[in-house]
């Protein structure tokens, strides 16, 4: 076949095709790509020491060694003791404890500071919710408390998830219901609580955001229904879920997703507010989760037809039009568009239509330049296989394009930003690509990079080679922080404890400064459990 024939997009001036193998394990096909560059790698330190400091009638504190070959910069079990007792007499009323509390929260701010650099990683970071019960005097202290015992000095506070905001409910420009909705609390601020008191106990506070799952409440709220995206069918996220929860576990289907067109207005203008009112608190940092399309199950996991793509609703169809070039390629984008593919017919009408113009032009398509044009039996296949490349990339576009309006309000704050994303989201799976389209390679190098780094295969060899890939796609200068998910000392879902994790990690990238845990929750369940289900 022609050269010309074989895709729409060119990759460093060679024509790239879903199954060329050498670019098979991303969306390189339809994207530029980021060529890799080797960071600066540090020494790395381990540290073994203990601390003793009187503080506070004699007691003693002292950090113990890492399990991991690596410094966990944890507080023994008797000192997080007499800290919790202080705040538990400090909320009673006592004056004496109250001060007492006070100056061993300093303390251990100052403790773990040290500790922390000189330990791998220097940021170590914890995913967590705050729960309504959390707005009990002394709630918000005695949480951050346990995550500074544990040895963390960054802590990432859920607040936009499942359709709620983590907003006061007399201070909420945004459309969706706030977390906090106890009578006699409506003025409570518990993000500004947090991201304050956090930083008290040295911790850097950062505010976590879903981004393109705005959840189920959304299709409620008057006006929104055009802000929804849409797949070929005419189907939201909402309804696809709850269409896949027949004859199945439930509980592997996410029934509260709703994912929005990103292309619309509605859905921009929305977003924008909810991040301009987290700026305002001035958190050290935000960080966006769910910068995808949604993620289908079996088959639908892969998008293989135009149909399969979530760019059928009003704005996204609309902007898909306006590629075109002409008046050829915008009525066989149309034809595509409707019907998943176009045949010989649609291109004879479209060429009869309009006899003035050559070939159809869109965006990123070059002309064939063949005198006269080849029959349409010839072109079909050529221009189909170029409509869905047009496709694809035009979805993919609109996560690209909705990442940078979400930051903007960060940038004029001058408040740093984050992203978080599945190594494997963005992947061409045979004739295909993931169902997500999360082309994170394409997310911009000064914000932060936290992989989800969540592979089970019942050691971390596959968690590594997922870390390993997202640095060998990082340009030059990108903080990458991967996320681990498990718990310390136990397996947890077919994933080894966080310790062996932790030093596999080490061992092999240990230039990386930053690494987290998912979740507080598998931490300490116990503690997240009564603060999830206790009454105000």
């Amino acid at each position: 076949m022609h050269p010309r024939y074989r895709s729409l997009i060119r990759y460093n001036h060679r024509w790239v095709t879903p199954t060329d193998q050498r670019y098979s394990y991303s969306l390189r096909a339809v994207m530029p790509v980021l060529i890799p560059c080797p960071a600066r790698w540090l020494q790395p330190v381990i540290l073994f020491a203990v601390v003793l400091l009187a503080i506070l009638g004699g007691q003693h504190l002292s950090f113990t060694p890492a399990i991991a070959q690596a410094a966990t910069c944890r507080f023994p079990a008797s000192a997080a003791a007499q800290k919790r007792e202080y705040l538990r007499r400090a909320v009673a009323g006592d004056r004496d404890a109250q001060s007492r509390y006070a100056a061993i929260v300093a303390q251990h701010a100052q403790q773990l500071q040290q500790c922390r650099s000189q330990a791998w990683p220097a940021q170590q970071g914890i995913w967590m919710r705050l729960y309504p019960c959390d707005a009990r005097v002394g709630g918000v202290e005695d949480v951050l408390d346990r995550i500074v015992n544990l040895g963390y000095n960054e802590v990432y506070i859920e607040v936009f998830y499942s359709g709620q905001v983590l907003l006061p409910r007399n201070n909420n420009p945004t459309p969706w219901i706030p977390v906090l909705r106890n009578a006699g609390l409506e003025n409570r601020d518990l993000l500004a609580e947090a991201i304050q008191k956090g930083r008290d106990r040295g911790l850097k506070v950062y505010a976590w955001l879903f981004t393109m799952n705005f959840g189920q409440t959304y299709a409620r709220v008057p006006g929104r229904q055009a802000a929804i995206a849409r797949n070929g069918r005419g189907q939201t996220s909402l309804e696809v879920a709850h269409a896949a929860s027949f004859g199945i576990d439930i509980n592997s289907i996410n029934t509260e997703e709703l994912f929005i067109d990103p292309y619309s207005p509605i859905a921009r203008a929305d977003y924008i507010r909810l991040v301009e009112a987290v700026a305002q608190r001035r958190p050290d940092g935000v960080l966006f989760d769910y910068i995808r399309y949604p993620k289908g199950r079996g088959s639908n996991s892969i998008a293989t037809r135009a149909t399969d793509l979530w760019i059928y609703s009003e704005a996204s169809r609309q902007a898909l039009y306006n590629r075109a070039l002409n008046e050829k390629g915008y009525a066989l984008i149309q034809r595509f568009l409707s019907q998943g593919y176009i045949t010989q017919n649609d291109i004879d009408t479209v060429d009869k239509q309009y006899p003035y113009e050559l070939e159809p032009m869109w965006h990123g398509r070059s002309p064939m330049n063949i005198r006269p044009l080849p029959p349409a039996a010839v072109r079909q296949p050529v221009l189909q296989q170029e409509l869905w490349y047009l496709a694809v990339a035009h979805a993919v576009q609109g996560v690209v394009d909705f990442l940078h309006t979400a930051i903007d309000p960060l940038l004029r704050a001058r408040i740093t930003s984050g992203v978080v994303f599945f190594p494997d989201g963005n992947q061409v799976i045979g004739q295909g690509y993931d169902s997500r389209l999360q082309a994170w390679e394409r997310f911009p190098a000064f914000m932060e990079w936290h992989p989800m780094a969540y592979a089970t295969c019942n050691d971390a060899r596959c968690i590594i080679d997922q870390v390993l890939r997202v640095l060998a796609n990082a340009p030059q200068g990108t903080q990458v922080k991967p996320v681990l998910a498990g718990a310390w000392g136990q397996s947890v879902r077919n994933r080894p404890p966080l310790e062996s994790q932790m030093q596999a990690l080490r061992q092999t990238v240990p230039q990386l400064r930053g690494v987290s845990h998912f979740a507080y929750s598998w931490q300490e369940p116990e503690v997240d459990r009564q603060r999830r289900s206790c009454r105000l």
